[in-house]
């Protein structure tokens, strides 16, 4: 009988520390969920855009219609990913034949003139700072909630949870890089 009492206060504590292990696990999970919602909306964004620049270049660059046609499919399947590794490809797409329809713009000073464009440039580069910054925190996110998946006691909690790894949102490497948009 007299054993019987610390036993129970040492159980007692192991559930308690193990419950608090696995919220902080669900925590972590619900943070990268949220912040890959965030991407999502900046992306969602630029791909809103997307028209707009293309109907302002193409004003002046009809025989560019190749350029057109195909950053509108990249737009199309990067609005229909879901999943960010699938995202991250359709979005490098996008980015890239963004890019190719800027330096387009490029080849007509009256377009670049135009307070419409430049405001359309003005929008996009926000935009893009937009997905730079919430990019870096869902991968911050991502490396904290993975870290806590791989480090012991949370491992066990994971595995017995079934919490899965998140995936970074990593733009392909040739065209990790945003549109050059401005003067």
């Amino acid at each position: 009988m007299d054993l019987l009492w610390p036993i129970a206060i040492v159980s007692g504590v192991l559930v308690a520390l193990a419950i608090g292990r696995y919220n902080r696990l669900v925590y972590l999970r619900q943070l990268t969920r949220n912040a890959w919602s965030d991407i999502s909306v900046h992306l969602n964004r630029r791909a809103e855009l997307v028209p707009n620049v293309v109907e302002a270049v193409k004003a002046y660059a009809r025989h560019e219609q190749a350029t057109f046609e195909a950053l509108a499919a990249a737009r199309s399947k990067a609005l229909a990913a879901a999943e960010p590794g699938a995202r991250a490809e359709a979005e490098s797409a996008v980015a890239s034949g963004l890019e190719r329809a800027l330096l387009l713009a490029e080849a007509y000073p009256e377009l670049k003139a135009s307070t419409n464009f430049l405001r359309l440039q003005e929008e996009l580069t926000a935009t893009e700072d937009a997905i730079a910054n919430a990019r870096k925190y869902y991968n911050a996110c991502v490396r904290d909630y993975n870290t806590a998946l791989e480090t012991f006691p949370d491992s066990l909690l994971a595995s017995l949870g079934g919490f899965q790894p998140a995936r970074f949102f990593e733009p392909e490497a040739e065209v990790s890089r945003a549109p050059r948009v401005g003067a």
